[in-house]
């Protein structure tokens, strides 16, 4: 068990909170002012009772966070002994940086801190921190407790011990660990920021309404990606079509649709994906049945969860 501070308790703070309390580690919440971090103290315990009475936490979830989370004074006394410090402040720099200065100066030494930016370079953070080869990106998505990939970002200073810190802590936490980069966007921000830019382009363009697009990203490819990413996608439909249609797309797109270098290597190859046994992802031929067998119980799994949850608000009178 670590004992863990988190800087900043909003509703991000305030979610990692729940996350590690129940991952089984003591937790302190700080804030700007000790009476932000007491308010929002209450907020997280009746959000956990909530959470519980709704069977979104498991029962005893409640009598876990009150007796694991608790709420200091300060940032400075929140830090004091902490194993592992997660900063959850405001997407400025200026404040990070502030803040982190502070958090290094009252942690201990062999504190590994990490911050919950989604956008800002990790190396331009870590400017603020003393003795920055313990400190990385440890990026949580929104609703914390219920959103299991977390993307680990080192700089090129983080020592790799700091590295395995917070992977087991996320994956101990019961959450998906995925070592990124520290680049722009990282690897979430890109892919996410990318699908929008070209559903506004759809949008912009007259070929369909913001409510029209949802219901092809939900109900088509988006309906694939709890259970594969983009990669395994491809090389499910083969390397070779995805080729094909960036050509044809290359008709009217030739700047925005070029093909991935990556890709035309690999079909010019011959790995077209599951159908060669290489491609982006390999997997033995013997094992494609398998493949085919989890895919269609997963996706027969989700048409019957999504019938059970009914539309959302969004797609109701």
């Amino acid at each position: 068990m670590s004992r863990i501070a988190i800087v900043g308790s909003g509703y991000m703070g305030g979610g990692m909170a729940q996350v590690f309390a129940l991952g089984g580690h003591d937790v302190v919440i700080s804030d700007v002012t000790a009476e932000i971090a007491a308010a929002n103290l209450e907020r997280i315990r009746t959000e956990t009772a909530q959470f519980e009475e709704q069977g979104l936490f498991t029962l005893g979830a409640t009598d876990t966070i009150t007796s694991r989370i608790s709420a200091a004074e300060s940032i400075e006394v929140a830090v004091a002994d902490a194993d592992v410090v997660e900063e959850a402040v405001p997407e400025r720099i200026e404040i990070k940086h502030e803040t982190l200065r502070r958090i290094s100066a009252a942690a201990p030494a062999s504190a590994v801190i990490g911050s919950n930016t989604s956008t800002i370079s990790i190396a331009a953070l870590a400017e603020a921190v003393t003795r920055p080869e313990r400190f990385l990106g440890v990026h949580f998505s929104n609703p914390a407790p219920f959103v299991p990939g977390v993307e680990i970002i080192p700089h090129a200073g983080t020592e790799e011990a700091a590295i395995r810190v917070a992977e087991e802590l996320i994956a101990g936490s019961g959450k998906v660990p995925a070592r990124v980069k520290d680049v722009t966007g990282f690897v979430l921000n890109r892919l996410q920021y990318a699908l929008f830019h070209e559903a506004t382009q759809l949008v912009e363009e007259g070929v369909a309404t913001p409510e029209d697009i949802d219901a092809v990203v939900r109900s088509t490819f988006g309906f694939r990606l709890p259970f594969f990413g983009p990669f395994a996608i491809a090389d499910m439909a083969g390397l070779d079509v995805y080729a094909f249609c960036y050509a044809s797309l290359q008709g009217t797109f030739p700047e925005r649709f070029a093909t991935p270098e990556i890709l035309a290597g690999r079909v010019a190859a011959g790995q077209l994906g599951t159908k060669t046994g290489s491609g982006f992802r390999d997997i033995e031929p013997e094992r494609i049945a398998e493949l085919v067998a989890y895919r269609n119980r997963a996706y027969a799994k989700m048409a019957q969860l999504l019938d059970e949850l009914g539309p959302s608000p969004f797609d109701t009178p």
